[in-house]
């Protein structure tokens, strides 16, 4: 009976390698916590309300998430950093810090939009601003390399001849930057709102250019969530992106009490948030379809300034497919 029982395991185990049983599948872990990433921006206020309204909890319980965590980060390219490192299941960020990261190895995808332009060059008080070269042989304050800033600033100025080598082009997140020009170590500082209201506010400098005006509706954050989860849970990641869309339609309708939000969520004074929000030239949306072309073109300047090895695509950044279902 022994020899019976070896034998029969003998001949299985050989018809599993032929191919003629399958083995069972493991099927993929469910997660039940899910990690979000975001930055202390106006422009990500949707993941803000999301989060304040319970919609995140509420509309991705039956997908079995029990848990939503979420990680502040100062800018881009840190934030996608630790979801290289496998800490974060979706982020909100700008839409060119990715690129490097996917580049890297990040797998994950562009699945919305979160918002386009919305930053500002901001000279500090007491300097004139006549044109772009007027930053030559000036310091300049933004997010790291690989950042919306970063691309979009080098990008105009390169736009309008203006020689780099002439600036000093200095890597800082929105905190540092703003106390850096508050104190006059930078001559200007080219960040995200809310950051320009408080500068001006403050009366410690002035808006002298918008995003929007240096390159016409440029995508500035996106909402990126990883490749295993849109493998392995695509229901959830659909889920995701509808309660994106239906917050992004809250603040829209309501940006008022976005702004109220805002504010209690990071402690920054409501009057700076609501001027910043009257007064930026941003558009909160959620259609990956009108980042497309501006992201493409982050994907080309990244490979023409050595910061990715290859020229990235758009299937290579982009999975439209869920805000597509959705819509």
């Amino acid at each position: 009976m022994k020899k019976l029982i070896f034998f029969a395991m003998l001949a299985a185990v050989a018809l599993v390698s032929l191919g003629c049983i399958s083995s069972p599948e493991k099927q993929p872990e469910k997660i039940t916590t899910l990690r979000i990433g975001y930055q202390p921006s106006t422009h990500q206020v949707a993941e803000m309300v999301a989060t304040e309204k319970g919609w995140w909890l509420e509309d991705l319980k039956p997908f079995g998430i029990e848990e939503i965590k979420e990680f502040e980060f100062p800018s881009g390219p840190p934030e996608m950093q630790a979801m290289l490192a496998g800490d974060l299941d979706a982020a909100y960020v700008g839409s060119a810090p990715p690129i490097v990261a996917i580049a890297q190895g990040l797998d994950a995808k562009i699945v919305a939009a979160v918002n386009i332009n919305g930053s500002n060059l901001v000279f500090k008080s007491g300097l004139d601003y006549s044109s772009p070269s007027s930053l030559e042989g000036r310091s300049v304050g933004t997010f790291p390399p690989g950042s919306i800033q970063d691309i979009v600033l080098k990008k105009w100025l390169e736009d309008n001849q203006v020689d780099l080598s002439r600036i000093d082009i200095l890597p800082m997140g929105p905190g540092d930057a703003v106390t850096a020009i508050s104190a006059g170590k930078v001559d200007s500082v080219f960040l995200p709102h809310p950051s320009p209201a408080i500068i001006e506010l403050e009366d410690k400098g002035k808006s002298v250019v918008a995003s929007g005006e240096m390159w016409p509706d440029h995508a500035c954050c996106c909402l990126v969530v990883s490749g295993k989860l849109i493998r392995e849970q695509p229901e959830l990641v659909e889920q995701i992106v509808r309660t994106h869309i239906n917050a992004t339609n809250y603040v829209n309708a309501h940006p008022e009490e976005a702004a109220k939000i805002y504010s209690d969520k990071t402690g920054q004074d409501l009057d700076m948030v609501e001027y910043s929000v009257e007064t930026w030239d941003g558009r909160w949306v959620s259609d990956p379809s009108l980042q497309i072309p501006s992201t493409v073109e982050f994907a080309r300047i990244d490979y023409q300034m050595n910061y990715t090895p290859k020229l990235l695509s758009e299937e290579d950044l982009f999975d439209t497919s869920f805000y597509q279902k959705v819509n």
